[in-house]
């Protein structure tokens, strides 16, 4: 089973995520696969992945907590090789596993001393003894099981909201999602009919049809052309980048060509659509 996921979407939950919560939130593929979203992990994750060894160990452990989920939903919690709670829940299409959310990287609120031993007896293989990752243990956070209660649920809804707007797909049924989600991946690229025909392995010609579907019967340049404009509201909006700069970020060289679709779309010029933006206190909502 292929299965797509919208990386920038996805990434810009977990970060959020952990930003407000301080608890890591990933996401990995059918067969437990981290699709390597996140990078935010804590010093104790940091040296055992930095170690051949130690990034085998967390590998095999993920794909070993996807294979022996039994639960009959939500999320199943457990300790990892390494001794740190982490859970793990399915994202379903139909009957089939499409995805795993997970979350992990805490201490629950037993003794940090007893959590440690715990640990420690399972890090023999660590060049140098446990005792050099000591420090670095001592540095999760714990969370109490009302805490952890209401954070499983919150990701349950997010799961819910992850599958309504199909972050995560099958690739056999969503010809049409693979190409929004890789316009919206590359629309500051240099795009062409015959490269991204390349990159998704879809004929030209069906690359056009699918196109106008997705664009209410315009062209493959028309449609490109309108993701760059939506992202370039966005960047007029919420920064103070040059007008040449916002033209850059999203792919389009020539201030002036830049300049001619952007009214095209808008029937504004790029500056006059920040400054009325600004004037009013609107933020741009691309959905909107």
């Amino acid at each position: 089973m292929n299965v797509l996921f919208d990386q920038k979407q996805l990434y810009r939950l977990v970060t959020n995520l952990h930003a407000l919560t301080g608890i890591a939130a990933n996401i990995l593929d059918p067969q437990g696969r981290d699709i390597n979203l996140f990078e935010g992990h804590p010093p104790f994750c940091q040296a055992i992945n930095a170690l051949p060894a130690g990034h085998r160990r967390c590998v095999d452990c993920d794909a070993c907590k996807v294979r022996h989920y039994d639960m009959p939903g939500g999320f199943q919690f457990y300790r990892c090789h390494a001794g740190i709670c982490e859970a793990v829940m399915p994202l379903y299409d139909k009957k089939r596993p499409l995805a795993y959310l997970i979350f992990g990287c805490y201490l629950d609120d037993s003794p940090l001393e007893e959590q440690w031993d715990r640990s420690r007896a399972l890090l023999d293989w660590y060049p140098g003894g446990p005792e050099a990752l000591r420090p670095a243990f001592f540095q999760f956070r714990q969370y109490n099981p009302s805490q952890l209660k209401a954070y499983a649920e919150l990701l349950e809804a997010l799961a819910d909201y992850i599958q309504l707007k199909g972050m995560i797909s099958t690739a056999e049924r969503t010809d049409l999602q693979k190409l929004e989600l890789y316009l919206n991946d590359h629309y500051m690229e240099k795009l062409s009919l015959a490269s991204i025909s390349a990159q998704l392995h879809i004929g030209r010609t069906k690359l056009c049809r699918l196109a106008k579907e997705l664009s209410g019967g315009h062209s493959l340049t028309y449609l490109i052309a309108q993701r760059r404009i939506e992202a370039a509201k966005t960047l007029l909006l919420q920064s103070d980048a040059s007008i040449s700069a916002v033209a850059d970020a999203v792919g389009i060289s020539d201030y002036n060509y830049f300049s001619r679709v952007f009214r095209a779309s808008t029937g504004m010029t790029p500056r006059a659509f920040r400054e009325s933006g600004r004037q009013s206190g609107q933020s741009f909502d691309q959905n909107g």
